[in-house]
């Protein structure tokens, strides 16, 4: 392939996927490291780092329902009640000592408070999680989490809130989150939410 065919190929699998890593592009176009980055720079698209930092300053919503230093990763995308994504990069602490595995409750975390930072309301908890993890993360990698918000609540004040975790392109963890808010409805039955307290 030409070197022009190579680098609109590259643009192309990166705005498909701009958290593709270098290593991950060097697989796909069977070049060397040394390449893609050069291919990069002439057509002026930063490091991985720099592309989330991007995505990060382009500031979407705000996470409402818990600190920002509470989310396991780093929100690159959050459209609140509807989606979000986070990425979390495996290092030394997040992992087994002697196999370089990641701990699940990392990789669980960042799912989970993914679906309650999505969750447009002041107090979101999670009521319950049906997981699954689909294969070990190793040290290194970096997890892409992706949630996307089924419903919301309804009268019992609850949303339900799917998250799928991937690195690179394969699937490592998915779970389906039902997460208590308290917003549910501003007028129920009756009357106003605040005068049936009383």
């Amino acid at each position: 392939m030409s070197k022009k065919e190579r680098q609109q190929q590259l643009l192309s699998i990166i705005e498909g996927n701009p958290f593709v890593t270098d290593r991950e592009l060097t697989r796909q176009l069977k070049v060397s490291i040394q390449t893609i980055r050069l291919d990069r720079m002439e057509l002026g698209i930063p490091e991985l780092r720099e592309r989330m930092k991007q995505m990060a300053e382009h500031s979407y919503d705000q996470v409402r329902s818990l600190p920002v230093d509470e989310v396991v990763g780093d929100i690159v995308d959050l459209q609140l009640d509807r989606s979000g994504i986070s990425i979390f990069e495996i290092r030394e602490e997040h992992v087994f000592s002697r196999n370089g595995i990641a701990r699940g409750h990392y990789v669980f975390g960042q799912a989970n408070s993914l679906a309650v930072a999505v969750i447009n309301d002041e107090i979101a908890l999670t009521a319950s999680a049906d997981i699954r993890f689909v294969r070990m993360v190793r040290l290194g990698e970096k997890c892409i989490a992706k949630a996307q918000v089924r419903s919301l609540a309804g009268r019992n004040g609850k949303a339900e809130v799917d998250v799928f975790t991937y690195v690179g392109e394969e699937l490592v963890f998915q779970g389906h989150f039902v997460v208590y808010r308290s917003a549910i409805e501003e007028y129920s039955e009756g009357g106003n939410r605040s005068a049936d307290r009383h």
